[in-house]
């Protein structure tokens, strides 16, 4: 077994008679999950709308310019978690990818290439041509399977011109796009990849649910059958094993009090609440605190989340659990000056950034 760090941890015990600490050696293991915005080559695929993003199209996206991300993307990704954990993440799931093209070059920058990462990915019908996948580290996890499950939804209500459509309040290049045939409304598909990590079996589904393009209300029954659709993955895990251990994260376009995950998938913001086979979502009480990691018009909402099993939270740690969670938004992924100061600092006209969100992160420690 490759142990990826020990370090020391203070564990309170709280008796009826006194309170005593002490000190015990933990293995630390870094989840992350970062929406990429937009990380597209500059090769114009005739099967997919990139042609934005081609020397030719709007972004005049020049190799240069997709360097320069590729660059800035590894710098965030090399220090995600880094106040606990001195190794990037073990694993990063990733969203708004073109191609495993991106992805193999991402991996070969200077900050990565010793990392080691491998590669999941699938192509997704989504008409835009962006996916998600999932990065691991191959000297800490072993992959077994790996699935690609689709979100079959329809639109029938509304003529497919209202989509393209984008209410004042919910900025979006992501529009949903449905097709002419039948009404099926084109996104992401769910990923879910099993494996051990240090000789566990872990489950991680990655997730980019569909956009509020046509308006928040609108596209909500969308992302609530995203909601049920990762519920129903997770209870087919959980009928194999009922103590299998789940870890769902992605950019799911709804913050932690909307439906698609309070109702749908069912996660609570307090352990306490969460019985067993149920997910809990440390993400929660950030957005009550106002934090976020996208933001729109001053208004700040969590996006971004990563979510976990009632198996992951359990007071033991003689095998990998839940530790803590957090928001990744040190001062150089903010815009500092503008109409969007104090923003994620995305791409510009004038200058290639890092994302419109804020990564997420979380740990999961075993005591040693």
């Amino acid at each position: 077994m490759r142990i990826l760090r020990l370090f020391p941890l203070f564990i309170l015990f709280l008796p009826l008679t006194k309170t005593f600490a002490q000190q015990k050696n933990y293995a630390i293991h870094t989840i992350a999950f970062y929406n990429f915005e937009n990380l597209f080559d500059t090769i114009n695929d005739p099967n997919t709308n990139d042609d934005e993003w081609t020397p030719k199209g709007a972004q005049h996206w020049t190799s240069k310019k997709y360097h320069q991300k590729l660059q800035n993307l590894s710098r965030v990704l090399l220090e995600i978690g880094s106040s606990e954990n001195s190794n990037s993440p073990t694993f990063i799931g990733c969203s708004e990818i073109e191609n495993r093209g991106v992805l193999e070059d991402l991996i070969k920058e200077p900050k990565l290439i010793n990392k080691e990462y491998g590669i999941i990915h699938f192509d997704s019908p989504d008409k835009r041509g962006i996916d998600v996948a999932l990065l691991y580290q191959k000297k800490y996890f072993r992959p077994t399977t790996y699935s690609n499950i689709p979100l079959i939804v329809y639109r029938k209500e509304v003529p497919t011109k209202a989509l393209t459509k984008v209410e004042s309040s919910d900025r979006t290049d992501d529009n949903l796009e449905v097709s002419d045939q039948n009404n099926r409304v084109f996104t992401r598909d769910q990923l879910l990849v099993t494996g051990f990590l240090d000789g566990e079996e872990i489950n991680i589904i990655v997730n980019h649910w569909p956009s509020r393009s046509g308006g928040e209300k609108k596209s909500s029954p969308f992302r609530e059958a995203a909601g049920t659709l990762n519920r129903k993955i997770i209870d087919s895990l959980q009928r194999i094993n009922p103590e299998a251990k789940v870890i769902t994260l992605g950019d799911l376009n709804d913050g932690p009090f909307n439906k698609s995950i309070k109702l749908a998938l069912g996660a609570k913001a307090i352990k306490a609440d969460v019985f067993q086979l149920g997910v809990y979502n440390p993400f929660e009480e950030m957005a009550k605190k106002g934090l976020g990691t996208i933001a729109y018009r001053d208004s700040w909402d969590i996006f971004d989340q990563i979510m976990v099993s009632q198996s992951l939270i359990q007071n033991n740690f003689n095998s990998f659990r839940y530790w803590k969670a957090g928001i990744y938004n040190k001062s150089f992924l903010i815009q500092t000056s503008g109409q969007y100061k104090g923003y994620p600092k995305r791409h510009s006209a004038t200058e290639v950034g890092f994302s419109d969100h804020f990564p997420v992160y979380i740990y999961l420690i075993k005591e040693m």
